[in-house]
């Protein structure tokens, strides 16, 4: 049987493998392979008859659901680029991206549609509407787009999609848009298909596993659930939870046997106690979107002691870049692995040139997952995506044509053995009394401690130092926290440059951006705006 090389083909294939395996849960019902590969099949169908063209673009507005994933797979399947929005996202955002990168289709329901009636006049390449609802309501405008019911456009199946090859387009994935405009990352269909086989190699994936869909959709570590569960044939749960014991729930409900989360995440259910039934069957835990705290994946070990821990670093841009195997764990946890099967990772002084061990210098990703650039931004594609220097791992002389490679921001370091280590994104970085200073490590150290429930560190200017490190915290569960105490354990704990200059105490959670990361850019804004009156 023929390998995948088109997003879609993830599901055709597992389909035709096997059509009565299991592949979606949602809620108390569940889709098999066969069935889910029909639905996508009369999705296609449906917006080819609502005159798709090759590379349009599709958003889908939902929560995640059966339809979001069909969307996802059927937009690409009939040779359109699908757009995932964060169901989170507010009518003026939504807005924004479908008149960014001129959305043709919107796939959402009644209840969001009524929410965007104010920002759809200005989205004048919208064509269509389709709403999950049966009733359907008629655009606020007379010239605005036109509705159909999904089971109208899933009732005429049989046309064929537009030819595509794995270098066009499948996605547009924006990001969370915490410093500015969301930018809309394009990532072909190579990207995503490579993408799933390397993730799915390294954990290990197959047929009997469950995995939960935690992550928003709209996120790449979100939506790689869906790949490589697909890619290896196993079943995705897809979870809109409001608290983090839902999550313990549905681990345990479900006998998931994979689960990838973010930090913040980790942190939350690290301080609830585990159903002891989940070990039993959950064979990995996966952390992706920034470094998990050493304290947090000791607690988590605790709990599961059977699980093999995952810690994965990953960019938009390339999808996914590095993981540390589990057996590295209790050598070097903090470290963020080695790279990903077929990619390549290289740390790059700003010359260009190799940095030496233990030397800090930017993350650069090279390889198949190599995103396609940010959608109608030349600038801003041209500060990310840069050609790779010459002798560089890879580029010989004789190489005429360049080859794009994505630097990352991040700072990062390589030990002797090629194993990197997270030192802090370049925006982030604080500079005080001469010295740079990653937030995350002092993050790190204020959650050894226990005595905090969340933290996030920032730099704020001050005459003196440059910038002093501000901390806001929250108390752990039950507790509250002792700012004084807590500045005691850090002048033990730090160098004198490090220890924060002040400590504000604020209850929890700390906010989330759209992919449930804390919003550190919020946040510090937010402090500085108050301390200024």
């Amino acid at each position: 049987m023929r390998d995948s090389s088109l997003l879609h083909e993830l599901i055709s294939l597992s389909a035709a493998r096997d059509p009565l395996a299991p592949a979606l849960t949602y809620g108390k019902h569940s889709l098999r392979y066969g069935e889910v590969q029909d639905w996508v099949d009369r999705f296609a169908s449906g917006l080819i008859g609502l005159g798709l063209q090759r590379g349009e673009r599709v958003a889908i507005y939902l929560e995640k659901r059966f339809e979001t994933v069909v969307a996802s797979f059927g937009a690409p399947a009939a040779g359109g680029v699908f757009v995932p929005l964060n169901p989170l996202l507010k009518p003026e955002q939504v807005g924004y991206i479908l008149r960014d990168c001129n959305v043709r289709v919107l796939v959402t329901s009644n209840e969001r549609l009524a929410l965007l009636q104010p920002v759809l006049g200005a989205c004048r390449d919208l064509r269509q509407v389709v709403t999950l609802d049966a009733a359907q309501p008629q655009p606020a405008a007379a010239d605005g787009p036109a509705c159909a019911p999904w089971s109208e456009l899933l009732a005429s199946p049989g046309r064929a999609g537009h030819r595509v090859i794995d270098t066009d387009m499948a996605a547009i994935l924006y990001t969370s848009g915490s410093t500015g405009k969301p930018k809309g990352v394009v990532l072909s269909h190579r990207n995503m298909v490579a993408g799933a086989k390397s993730v799915a190699s390294y954990l290990d994936n197959r047929p009997s596993d469950t995995l939960l869909a935690a992550l928003p959709l709209s996120f790449d570590a979100g939506f790689s659930q869906l790949t490589t569960a697909f890619h290896a044939g196993a079943r995705v749960v897809l979870l809109n939870y409001l608290l983090p014991r839902d999550v313990l729930k549905a681990l345990e409900r479900e006998k998931v046997t994979g689960l990838t989360a973010v930090p913040p995440l980790y942190i939350q259910l690290s301080q609830l106690e585990w159903p002891a039934s989940i070990t039993e069957h959950l064979r990995y835990f996966a952390n992706t979107g920034g470094r998990m705290p050493r304290e947090t994946l000791t607690a988590l070990r605790e709990r599961v002691p059977k699980t093999m821990p995952f810690l994965m670093y990953g960019l938009t841009e390339a999808f996914r870049s590095t993981f540390l195997p589990p057996e590295e764990v209790d050598r070097r946890p903090d470290s963020i692995g080695k790279a990903i099967p077929n990619a390549e990772i290289l740390v790059l002084r700003e010359d260009g040139t190799p940095c030496a061990p233990q030397e800090p210098g930017e993350l650069v990703h090279r390889g198949a997952l190599v995103g396609m650039g940010y959608w109608n931004d030349p600038e801003k594609t041209a500060e990310r995506y840069k050609p790779l220097p010459l002798h560089a791992p890879g580029r010989e002389a004789g190489l005429v044509l360049p080859e794009l490679a994505v630097f990352s921001g991040d700072t990062v370091r390589m030990d002797e053995e090629g194993f990197l280590y997270f030192v802090g994104r370049r925006d982030e970085m604080m500079k005080t009394s001469g010295y740079r200073v990653s937030p995350t490590e002092v993050e790190e150290i204020l959650y050894e401690t226990r005595l905090v429930g969340e933290c996030v560190a920032f730099g704020v200017d001050h005459p003196a130092l440059g910038q002093a490190i501000q901390v806001i915290a929250t108390a752990t569960p039950g507790g509250q926290v002792d700012v004084e105490a807590l500045l005691a354990e850090c002048r033990a704990r730090m160098p004198a440059y490090m220890v924060p200059a002040g400590i504000s105490v604020r209850e929890g959670p700390l906010p989330r951006n759209p992919n449930g990361k804390i919003d550190r850019k919020t946040l510090s804004t937010e402090w500085n705006d108050a301390h200024e009156r």
